[in-house]
């Protein structure tokens, strides 16, 4: 209520008194504090210092944003489409905001993912909690559209419905800032509860979101368009800081009861301001509350818990309780593995842990994500660096080499000289051999900012016989430097990644913020990073290619057309440049193999030969189940043709697991890609 109504409730002809106290310029007499109390439902030492812990007695309920007095409609939330609706992004972007949020700087983040799965009584109390009854007629008038989303929306309410079971997915960390800010204004809350398209990161340029897009992951993956919010703040807001507590939906335009609205809603108390009058707002909730909607927080540690209420993984990967579980662990281990190890110099960023549970018992015990028992080779080599334990030169299986990579970062528009192609960065590449069960290996796994994994780079060109190998990129913060340079280079690439953040590419930041020549400075780096892994691994394979100079000249390999043969000088041979390699569910092997070939006036007629590695003996040949062209190349009769001129190829190929001599994953796959009248190449 305004002073006014106050004033006339307590018998004051004007509201001079009360604005007086609200001001600080006098205090009520005690019999007038009584009163007080008795007006707002309080006690009289909440009256008293206006500090305490006040429980509204104003009523929860939804208020739903009215229609656009011009017509104009959304059908759905257009930033939800920015990503997948799947686990892996929701972890990915989820806890990139936390991390970019760590309030101690010297203790890490501790990130939670609780799956509960509710059925029976447990459901309907949590419903009631929710205001269901109230929603229900905005849901069945949402859905009944033909919209994508009005669509999954009809599917979601006959599920529940039927299956009379409801998923909710926690995501909380502690040791981070919490919404704090007004409710309408600038500040974290407002960001995530009332805005769009807000980053509004207080990380010193160390964030790594930058386009406000990640929040809306949380709405997509609820297939309600529904998430409740717990927090608790790292700076009071009207002398609060526990239990922040606020819901909000997102449903398309529609009508109930002959008004149109516009589809966001938000669960709350009544806003008693005037100039927010019939808006429901945040409420410092009790604990009975919290635990009626599932958003209990153990500790006071400062930070958020977000209920994704009707939780699902729209990829299809994760239909089980156990598969959402174990794919959240391995989705956690995969985007943040660098930010869970921390060594002599630097501690961890973070911890992170799933649990799972249905009708509050514990169904899969919680599990705390280990990077090292995930990416052990990957972790070794990240573990030598902050430990300050690399080499030059790799000697043994277990050492980590160390190598600088250039990053030239252009100038800001306006801010360079003429021809100022900029300042240099020295990124930090560390270089490992592979573990024995990595999948994925031979590859460059590149970060900034706090050690999130950005993008993998395949070096190009490497050397016959190179040792399967794990490297890291470290750039930007996430090198531990300090620096002007540093500090150019993490806004740089940070101009440089789309809202998904998993690529340095071309941008429209990117383009509109540096002069040109910014693209070219990326390929630049990008090359830097394949010739650096190639000086590396090219010269622990020059000191294993030795051997006796007799054994040597025997297993000369001279090409045809050679010296003495009469004919045109050899073109050379092409070369395997990549390849990308899985089992799939059916035993078959899926690889995708990228060759580039010299130049040529004849067309290439090559036949890619599949084997089984084994430990001694002959490797046996598999066959093929389907062979396909992917990139400037096309199949005839089982063999690739390549026309004259093209310098890169690629194609795709599955066995055939008839002819697999033991089953696909008890093996190792070796790809022969041989000239067709039977020269290896």
């Amino acid at each position: 209520m305004d002073s006014a109504e106050l004033a006339e409730r307590l018998g004051y002809p004007t509201r001079a008194p009360i604005s007086a106290w609200i001001a600080g310029r006098s205090e009520p007499r005690d019999e007038v504090k009584r009163e007080i109390a008795v007006v707002f439902g309080n006690g009289t030492e909440a009256v008293s210092d206006r500090t305490g812990p006040i429980v509204s007695a104003l009523p929860r309920r939804w208020h739903h944003r009215w229609a656009h007095p011009d017509g104009g409609r959304e059908y759905g939330n257009a930033a939800a489409f920015a990503f997948d609706a799947d686990l892996s992004v929701l972890a990915r972007e989820a806890t990139q905001n936390s991390l970019d949020e760590r309030l101690d700087r010297a203790t890490p983040v501790r990130v939670r993912y609780v799956l509960h799965e509710l059925t029976g009584e447990h459901l309907d109390s949590f419903l009631d909690a929710m205001g269901w009854d109230e929603l229900r007629p905005h849901y069945e008038a949402a859905a009944a559209g033909e919209q994508k989303v009005s669509r999954s929306l009809r599917a979601a309410l006959r599920d529940l419905d039927e299956q009379r079971s409801l998923l909710l997915l926690r995501v909380e960390d502690h040791n981070a800032a919490g919404l704090t800010g007004p409710e309408y204004q600038d500040g974290r809350y407002a960001a995530v509860v009332r805005r769009q398209l807000d980053s509004h990161k207080q990380a010193g340029g160390r964030a790594g979101g930058s386009y406000g897009l990640g929040k809306a992951t949380l709405w997509a993956t609820s297939r309600l368009g529904l998430v409740v919010v717990n927090s608790t703040l790292s700076e009071p807001h009207e002398g609060h800081r526990e239990r922040r507590l606020v819901a909000r939906l997102d449903l398309p335009w529609h009508e109930v009861d002959g008004q149109a609205y516009a589809g966001p809603a938000w669960f709350g108390e009544p806003d008693p301001e005037t100039a927010h009058e019939g808006v429901s707002r945040s409420w410092w909730a009790d604990e009975d509350e919290a635990r009626a909607l599932h958003l209990e927080r153990d500790g006071d540690a400062p930070g958020t818990s977000f209920l994704i209420v009707g939780a699902h993984d729209a990829s299809g990967d994760a239909g089980t309780l156990q598969e959402m579980h174990d794919k959240l662990v391995r989705s956690l281990a995969d985007g943040f593995w660098a930010s869970m190890i921390g060594g002599r110099s630097a501690g961890p960023l973070l911890e992170a842990s799933v649990t799972t549970l249905r009708n509050g018992r514990v169904v899969i015990a919680e599990e705390q994500v280990d990077a090292h028992a995930h990416h052990p080779a990957l972790g070794r080599a990240l573990q030598a660096y902050l430990d300050g334990e690399t080499v030059d030169e790799l000697t043994a299986g277990d050492q980590v080499v160390l190598a600088e990579v250039p990053l030239v970062v252009s100038p800001l528009k306006g801010h360079g000289r003429a021809r100022d192609k900029g300042r240099e960065h020295r990124a930090v590449l560390l270089l490992t051999a592979a573990a024995d069960r990595d999948e994925k290996h031979s590859r460059v796994v590149c970060m900034r900012g706090n050690r999130m994994t950005i993008t993998e780079q395949r070096p190009r060109e490497l050397p016959l016989g190179t040792m399967p190998f794990q490297a890291v990129l470290l750039a930007g913060f996430a090198t531990g430097r300090e620096g002007d340079d540093v500090e150019r280079a993490e806004a740089f690439l940070r101009a440089s990644e789309p809202p998904e953040h998993d690529r340095w590419d071309r941008t429209e930041e990117l383009t509109s913020l540096y002069e040109r020549g910014a693209l070219t400075r990326l390929k630049e780096f990008r090359s830097e990073i394949d010739k650096a892994v190639r000086n590396v691994v090219g010269r622990r394979a020059a000191a294993r290619a030795g051997g006796p100079a007799v054994l040597r000249e025997l297993l000369r390999l001279d090409a045809p057309g050679g010296a003495g043969g009469g004919g045109r000088r050899a073109q050379g041979f092409p070369v395997v440049r990549s390849v990308q390699a899985r089992v799939e569910d059916g035993g078959a092997w899926n690889v995708t193999v990228g060759i580039r070939l010299p130049d040529g006036s004849d067309p290439w007629v090559l036949t890619p030969v599949a084997k089984f590695d084994v430990r001694s003996g002959g490797r046996p040949a598999v066959g093929w189940a389907d062979l396909t062209a992917s990139e400037a190349c096309r199949v005839e009769n089982g063999n690739l043709v390549v026309e004259p001129g093209v310098r890169n190829a690629v194609f795709t190929g599955v066995t055939d697991p008839a002819t697999h001599p033991v089953q696909g994953t008890l093996a190792r796959l070796v790809v022969d890609v041989q000239r067709a009248r039977g020269g290896a190449v």
